[in-house]
């Protein structure tokens, strides 16, 4: 029998990644990968060793959400030459769970505490 994930009981969080373009989500999707500017690294990769890190994604202006996946490494210093130069930093594995276009709307219900309980978006 296979022994229980060591992160399996740890507590979990997660992020709303805007992204500029659908062309970094459908990149994502196909290999697994995604890249941050380097002032979220720090924040994700803390996030990442204490706790399972979902990440719920959404291009900028689009209304909708497109998905979500589980963060699945720490974020590198090796960078992506698929985003180009956009000012990304490293690049870190991520397990999609469900790629779909979610309608903002669907989400009302959401507030967020730490953002004065606006609608999560």
């Amino acid at each position: 029998s296979k022994s229980p994930s060591p992160r399996r009981y740890m507590p979990v969080r997660y992020f709303i990644m805007k992204s500029s373009n659908f062309q970094n989500i459908d990149i994502s999707q196909q290999k697994g990968i995604w890249s941050t500017t380097p002032s979220n690294e720090r924040k994700l990769n803390g996030a990442f060793w204490e706790s399972v890190v979902y990440l719920i994604f959404s291009v900028q202006g689009s209304g909708h959400f497109q998905g979500f996946a589980r963060m699945g490494s720490p974020i590198g210093c090796e960078k992506s030459q698929d985003w180009g130069s956009a000012g990304f930093g490293g690049v870190f594995k991520v397990e999609w769970i469900r790629k779909e276009s979610i309608p903002f709307q669907f989400a009302h219900h959401l507030l967020n505490p730490w953002n004065d309980n606006k609608k999560v978006q």
